[in-house]
């Protein structure tokens, strides 16, 4: 039988916004359960051995920015639900800035981190630098794209943000996987997992991989384990050291 048009939807309009509005609360979740120990719950919780490292004004600013996208995710989910476009459209005014404010932080917090001697797993703070900077370069991309795509295509526009918000877990399931004592490869795999139900859904809701998943989702797979490759070349041990130097 014909495949039907990519613009088709088989499932209803309710069961795609339970989707999105479902996997919005799950990275949400995610996050916050992620930082729970290390960040929410930091000031009432024992401090472990060894100490973690101290929170900076410029941390604290990143934590409240990335925590308020995920929770701009969601809201604007549950008002597409609720079918206020109206409101969808004023707010994602407000994430776009959130989203700019949050490149700009974030590349600062991945560079200060490194002067701070901060990075997990062992690794050295410059070879672990391109870790963040991708995952802030692929959110910034997506964004752009699900920007763009607002207004002419919803179906792109949907996945881009999805997309970009999936990009930035890895930090989140590092947390975990410290504690359980978990490597970089385990972290960067079971974040690209949350890639799964998109596919799933695409292909029950158009009967094929709709391109901005296909694309995006690779780009995601694809840059774990290349970021790992790249941080052991002398290469990018060259370019970290220059891109630290800008912020000293």
């Amino acid at each position: 039988s014909a495949m039907p048009a990519l613009g088709s939807i088989r499932m209803t309009a309710g069961a795609e916004r339970r989707f999105y509005g479902g996997m919005a609360l799950a990275i949400l979740a995610v996050a916050v359960l992620g930082f729970a120990r290390t960040y929410f719950l930091r000031p009432i919780l024992p401090v472990p051995t060894p100490a973690p490292p101290a929170l900076t004004h410029l941390v604290h600013l990143h934590a409240f920015l990335f925590t308020a996208w995920v929770v701009l995710l969601f809201i604007q989910t549950r008002l597409v639900a609720a079918r206020r476009i109206d409101l969808h459209l004023r707010l994602g005014v407000v994430a776009a800035g959130v989203a700019v404010v949050m490149v700009v932080v974030g590349v600062l917090v991945a560079l200060h981190a490194v002067l701070r001697g901060v990075a997990p797993f062992g690794m050295d703070p410059y070879r672990f630098l391109i870790v963040p900077l991708v995952a802030i370069t692929l959110f910034a991309v997506f964004i752009v794209a699900g920007i763009r795509a607002r207004r002419r295509d919803s179906q792109a526009h949907k996945r881009y943000m999805l997309l970009g918000t999936i990009a930035l877990l890895p930090p989140a399931v590092a947390r975990w996987a410290l504690l359980l004592g978990l490597g970089p490869p385990i972290v960067l795999t079971v974040a690209t997992l949350f890639l799964v139900p998109l596919f799933v859904w695409d292909w029950k809701a158009l009967g094929r991989i709709h391109p901005v998943t296909l694309w995006g989702g690779l780009a995601i797979a694809v840059s774990g384990p290349l970021r790992l490759l790249v941080s052991r070349t002398d290469g990018w041990s060259t370019a970290s050291h220059w891109l630290v130097s800008l912020v000293t």
